[in-house]
């Protein structure tokens, strides 16, 4: 009996063993995926800004064209 007893006691500590490992992996990967949000919410942010910046530069070069084509 005492040696099922510390058997279990044994298979217990290599499963605690194992959860542990897997609560580390499962916080470190929680925290890549933050810092992966992070990024890319960035470069989504930069690509807008230089969207934007394009949509401007068309809006002046049509309106020049437009200028140019009543002046001619």
């Amino acid at each position: 009996m005492t040696d099922l007893k510390q058997q279990i006691f044994q298979e217990l500590d290599v499963l605690e063993k194992a959860v542990s490992g897997l609560q580390c992996d499962a916080d470190t990967a929680g925290r890549q995926t933050d810092l992966e949000v992070a990024i890319l919410t960035q470069q989504v942010k930069s690509l807008r800004a230089k969207n934007m910046m394009a949509v401007k530069t068309i809006d002046k070069s049509i309106s020049i064209l437009e200028k140019m084509k009543a002046g001619a």
